[in-house]
């Protein structure tokens, strides 16, 4: 899911937790899927935003020549309004969009064949 086209909101949202737990059938497993779902889309948030960043870089030694660069000043503004990675993945598995399996259930699922 591409985090800048998502319909999740900016601000903390109440949820109900009966939708929550629906498809997994346990709150925490629920919560746990969308943990790890969350540290993935952070993760790739930081690696976007660090390579527009690294544009900008100043290999220089000199703290004489820092000055401000409108151009990386709007990118930082644009990442620092995106939606947080939590409220992303929480809509994300709402929506059914994360895949994720249990192995522990799917190796008692093989023994039962």
């Amino acid at each position: 899911m591409d985090y800048r086209k998502s319909k999740a909101p900016s601000n903390t949202v109440t949820r109900d937790v009966q939708e929550l737990w629906k498809e997994t059938g346990n709150i925490y497993e629920s919560v746990a899927i969308i943990a790890k779902r969350a540290n993935q889309i952070s993760v790739e948030i930081k690696q976007d935003l660090s390579k527009k960043l690294a544009e900008f870089a100043s290999y220089n030694d000199s703290l004489d020549e820092v000055f401000e660069n409108r151009e990386q000043i709007e990118i930082s503004r644009y990442y620092e309004k995106l939606p947080k990675p939590t409220l992303l993945a929480t809509q994300e598995f709402l929506e059914g969009e994360v895949y994720w399996r249990d192995p522990s259930k799917d190796a008692l699922n093989e023994e039962e064949y």
